[in-house]
C-alpha cells in the first residue's frame, strides 16, 4: 500500500487514513477550489506510514510500557515519560521504501512550484479536527521547509509529536486510546504570509456563539503568532446575511499592536522561521484591506456551507488563511469544525453578573462571558508550571500548548499577549473558563497569591479587578417560551454587549443611543473632525491626530467609527427593527468630547437648551449632523442593515421636524426611500399636543418618559433637590400618554416607549399594555421579567373581553 496520498486524492471520509487536517485539505481541494476556495497543492504521508515505522523499529512494546498507569496530574512524571516517547519515535529510523516515497512526492511538488520549493509539514492525527474535539496545537508544525533531507527530518519531528506533553494529557481528557490514535503529516507549499499577511478566521462570534458573523483575525507574518497568541492582532467582524445578498457588511473593525512579525530564517541560520519587530508605522495598518476580508469571508461562507450540507447540520468552522506577499493571493491552508460553541445549546441563556465592582487592575479581550475568582499566580516560565495550584488564576505573558496540562486546573487565565483566536482563548473555551488576553501589564499589574476578579461578563472587554467580588449566574431555559402581542424590544447603548443580549427573546432595539458610540468609541466632538484648525488646545489635537491616523480623511473616522458602531448593534436583530437615536447630548456633555469647548456655548439649563433637533438644521452643527448621517447611510445602503430606523430626539415643534427631514435628505436620506422609515421621540407635551400634525411627518413615536415627565411637571431631573416629585407614573404624565397611544393608532403609526419607567416599575407595563401601545423597550436586564408581566395582562385583559 503506498504511503502517499495527493490532496486531490483525499476526501473527508479519509480521516483513519490521513487524519483530519490532511482529510479536510483533500475535501477542499477537490470540492471547493473549483468554486473559487483557494488551497495549496500538497500531499499526504498516511497515517499507514506511521505504524510502519513503529512495526520496523520493533519499539511498540516500550511504547505501551510507557503509557502503562500514567497519571496526567504528575506533572513531572508525565514530561519525563513525554520526553521517552518522543526520543523513541524520533530515533526509529524511517523505511527506505517510506523515505523514497516522500522523497519522489516532494520532486513532484518541486516541478509544480519550483526547484527547492518551501513546504510546511504538519502533524495531522486520526482522531483530530472531529465536530467534538479539534486537537488543535497538539502536535507540532514546521514551516519553510526546504529540500528533500530537511523534509524527512520535520516528518520524523512530527511524527514523535504525536507524544508531546499536551497532546497526551489531552487524549486521557478525550478518552482516546493513545495507541489507536495514529498520525499522518501534511506537506504543502507555503504560501509567502512572511511577506504578507495571515491569520484565523471563525465562522461564527466565539464568545457569544452568535451564527451569522464571520469573524477574521490577521497579523503580519507567518501566522504561528496569531495561533499562539505572541501578538495582539487585528480583528474583523462580517455580517453573513447581507454578505450573501451582495452588500459589504463590514461591521467592526479593530486595529491590534501586532508588535512582531515571523519571517522566513536567513540563509545561514539553521533556523527555519525567526521574529523580527514591525515597524511602528506598520503597526497602525490594518494587516489586510477590507476587499480582502470580504474575499476572505466570502471564502469562508462556500466552506462553512459545504461542510454543513456534508454533515446534514449547522457546522461553523475554524479557518487559517494566509496572503501571499509575492502574488497578492488570498489562501486557505486548513479548516476544522469549531468544537465550543457549536456545541452549546441555543435555547438556553446563562448570564454572569457581578454584584459589585472594585479597584481596575488591568483589562483585555474578553474570551468566555463569565465571572471567576481566585488568588492569582504569575507564571514567567514553562519550568515554574509545577508551583501552580488548583483554582488559583493563570497569570502570564503568554501561553503555548505545553501549558494545558496546568492551564485545566486554573479558575481563570489572564494573559498580556493574545487575541480572540489565540492558544490561550482557544483552551479557556473548550475549557469553559474565562480569560482575559492581550492585557500588555497583566503580569506587573497583578502580585501573586493576590485576590483577584476576573470579569469577562461585561462585553467585549475583560477587565481584572482587585479582591474577590461577589458575582451572581442566572440561568433561563427559553425553550417554549411564550411571546406578547405587544412588542417587547431592548434599550442597548454597548456595541460590545449586543452579540449576547440578543440571545434574549426580544423584537428588536427601542432604542439605540448613539452617544455611547461616540462617547466611548469615537471621544471626538464631530465639528472637531470638519474643523481641526479650530481646537486651540495642542494635547487636545495630537490625541485626534493619533486616533484619525490612517483614516481617509479626517471626517471618515467619525463616519466609520460610528456605522461600525451601529451596525454591531443593528447585525444580531437583524432583521428586527433597530431604532438609532441621531445623538442627543447636551450642550454640557458635546463640550466634553475631546475638541468639543471650541464649539459649545455655555448654557444655564443645557437639559433644554441646546439639543436635539434644534442642531441638526443649525449652522453650530449642520455639519456634524450630516456625519452621523453619513454614518446611517453607509449602514443602510453599502451594509444592508435596512432594519435600522433613525430617531429624531427633542423635536420642539413641527417645523422644526421639517427642517430636520430636509437636512437627512440632503445627506442622502430621504424618508420613503428604500424602505426608510424615520420616528420621533415623544417626550415634549407639543408632541403630544400636535401628535396629529407630528404624525405626517414622521412614521412612528417613541415616548421618552424621563423628558415627557420633566416637562410635564416641571422637574429638572438633574436635580437633587427636586428629585421627590419626579414621578412617571403622576396622573398626569400617564394621562398624556394615553393620549399618544390612542393618536398613533388613530393615525397608524407605530406607538412604543423607550424611558425608564417600564423598566422600573411592573406596574407602569401593566398600563402601557392596557392602551394597547405597540411595543415596550426595556433595559436588557428588565425583559425577561416585564415579558412575563406582560403576558400575564395580556391574558387578563383577554379573559375581561371575554366576559
Amino acid at each position: 500500500m503506498p504511503f502517499i496520498r495527493w490532496f486531490s486524492e483525499i476526501t473527508i471520509a479519509d480521516v483513519p487514513l490521513v487524519g483530519g487536517k490532511n482529510a479536510s485539505l483533500g475535501e477542499m481541494y477537490r470540492e471547493l477550489r473549483p468554486l473559487g476556495v483557494k488551497i495549496p497543492n500538497g500531499f499526504a504521508v498516511t497515517a499507514e506510514a506511521y505504524r510502519e515505522l513503529l512495526r520496523s523499529a520493533g519499539i511498540l512494546p516500550e511504547l505501551e510500557r510507557l503509557l502503562a498507569g500514567l497519571d496526567k496530574g504528575n506533572v513531572a512524571d508525565l514530561a519525563l515519560r513525554g520526553r521517552r516517547l518522543r526520543e523513541l519515535v524520533y530515533g526509529a529510523p524511517l523505511p527506505a521504501s517510506l523515505a523514497d516515497e516522500i522523497a519522489a512526492a516532494y520532486c513532484r511538488l518541486c516541478a509544480e512550484y519550483g526547484d527547492d520549493c518551501d513546504v510546511a509539514v504538519r502533524s495531522s492525527a486520526t482522531a483530530e479536527d472531529l465536530p467534538t474535539a479539534s486537537f488543535a496545537g497538539q502536535q507540532e508544525t514546521y514551516l519553510n521547509v526546504r529540500g528533500t533531507p530537511q523534509l524527512l527530518d520535520a516528518c520524523r519531528r512530527c511524527l514523535a509529536s504525536l507524544f508531546t506533553d499536551r497532546a497526551i494529557s489531552y487524549r486521557i481528557d478525550q478518552g482516546f486510546d493513545h495507541l489507536k490514535v495514529a498520525l499522518s503529516v501534511g506537506v504543502m507549499k507555503m504560501v509567502r504570509s512572511d511577506l504578507a499577511s495571515s491569520g484565523v478566521i471563525f465562522t461564527l462570534d466565539t464568545e457569544s456563539g452568535f451564527r451569522d458573523v464571520v469573524m477574521v483575525t490577521g497579523a503580519w507574518g507567518l501566522g504561528e503568532n496569531v495561533v499562539q497568541g505572541s501578538v495582539n492582532p487585528d480583528e474583523f467582524t462580517v455580517f453573513k446575511p447581507t454578505l450573501r445578498q451582495g452588500f459589504r457588511p463590514l461591521i467592526r473593525r479593530r486595529l491590534g499592536e501586532k508588535k512582531i512579525r515571523m519571517i522566513y530564517g536567513s540563509g545561514t541560520s539553521k533556523e527555519m522561521t525567526r521574529n523580527v519587530e514591525v515597524p511602528k508605522e506598520q503597526r497602525r495598518r490594518f494587516c489586510l484591506a477590507d476587499d480582502e476580508v470580504l474575499a476572505l469571508s466570502r471564502q469562508a461562507l462556500l466552506i462553512e456551507e459545504h461542510y454543513s450540507k456534508k454533515s446534514g447540520r449547522d457546522m461553523p468552522m475554524d479557518i487559517e488563511w494566509a496572503k501571499d506577499g509575492e502574488s497578492g493571493e488570498l489562501f486557505i491552508v486548513q479548516a476544522r469544525p469549531e468544537t465550543v460553541q457549536s456545541q452549546k445549546r441555543l435555547d438556553f441563556l446563562e448570564t454572569y453578573l457581578l454584584e459589585r465592582r472594585g479597584n481596575l487592575l488591568c483589562s483585555g479581550t474578553s474570551v468566555g462571558e463569565k465571572i471567576a475568582a481566585g488568588p492569582a499566580r504569575i507564571i514567567t516560565d514553562i519550568h515554574r508550571l509545577n508551583e501552580f495550584r488548583p483554582g488559583e488564576v493563570l497569570v502570564a505573558d503568554t501561553t503555548t500548548p505545553d501549558w494545558e496540562p496546568v492551564m485545566k486546573r486554573a479558575a481563570a487565565i489572564v494573559t498580556n499577549k493574545g487575541g480572540r483566536t489565540c492558544h490561550a482563548a482557544i483552551v479557556s473555551r473548550e475549557l469553559g473558563i474565562p480569560s482575559v488576553v492581550g492585557t500588555g501589564d497583566g503580569t506587573t499589574r497583578i502580585a501573586t497569591g493576590r485576590g483577584i476578579t476576573v470579569s469577562c461578563a461585561e462585553g467585549d472587554v475583560g477587565r481584572i479587578y482587585d479582591g474577590i467580588l461577589p458575582f451572581r449566574v442566572e440561568r433561563v431555559d427559553l425553550a417554549g417560551m411564550e411571546r406578547p402581542r405587544t412588542k417587547i424590544m431592548m434599550n442597548l447603548g454597548n456595541p460590545e454587549e449586543a452579540f449576547s443580549l440578543s440571545r434574549i427573546p426580544n423584537d428588536g432595539v427601542g432604542l439605540a443611543r448613539m452617544e455611547f458610540i461616540i462617547a466611548n468609541q469615537i471621544k471626538v466632538h464631530p465639528m472637531a473632525l470638519v474643523h481641526p484648525e479650530r481646537v486651540a488646545d495642542e494635547a487636545e489635537r495630537r490625541e485626534i491626530g493619533k486616533l484619525t491616523a490612517g483614516y481617509p480623511d479626517i471626517p471618515a473616522y467619525f463616519v466609520e467609527r460610528l456605522a461600525e458602531g451601529i451596525a454591531t448593534i443593528a447585525a444580531p436583530f437583524f432583521p428586527k427593527p433597530v431604532i438609532v437615536r441621531m445623538s442627543d447630548f447636551k450642550t454640557n456633555e458635546y463640550a466634553s468630547l475631546l475638541g468639543g469647548r471650541a464649539f459649545e456655548p455655555a448654557e444655564e439649563n443645557p437639559m433644554i437648551g441646546f439639543r436635539g433637533a434644534s442642531r441638526y438644521y443649525d449652522e453650530r452643527y449642520r455639519e456634524g449632523f450630516a456625519l452621523e448621517c453619513r454614518a446611517l447611510k453607509r449602514v443602510r445602503e453599502e451594509m444592508g442593515l435596512v432594519n435600522v430606523i433613525p430617531m429624531i430626539p427633542f423635536c420642539r415643534r413641527v417645523t422644526e421636524a421639517e427642517k430636520v427631514l430636509a437636512e437627512m435628505a440632503a445627506n442622502g436620506l430621504v424618508r420613503g426611500e428604500n424602505g426608510l422609515e424615520v420616528y420621533v421621540m415623544c417626550e415634549i407635551p407639543n408632541n403630544v399636543i400636535m401628535i396629529d400634525e407630528f404624525s405626517q411627518l414622521f412614521d412612528g413615536f417613541s415616548i421618552g418618559s424621563n423628558d415627557l415627565t420633566q416637562l410635564t411637571l416641571g422637574v429638572d431631573r438633574d436635580s437633587a433637590l427636586v428629585a421627590h416629585v419626579f414621578d412617571e407614573r403622576d396622573p398626569g404624565v400617564m394621562r398624556l400618554i394615553a393620549q399618544v397611544v390612542e393618536g398613533t393608532r388613530r393615525n397608524r403609526r407605530h406607538s412604543g416607549i423607550c424611558g425608564q419607567a417600564p423598566s422600573d416599575y411592573p406596574e407602569f407595563a401593566a398600563f402601557l399594555v392596557e392602551q394597547g401601545i405597540d411595543s415596550i423597550s426595556l433595559n436588557p436586564d428588565s425583559v425577561l421579567k416585564i415579558t412575563l408581566k406582560v403576558l400575564e395582562m395580556e391574558k387578563e385583559l383577554e379573559k375581561t373581553a371575554a366576559e
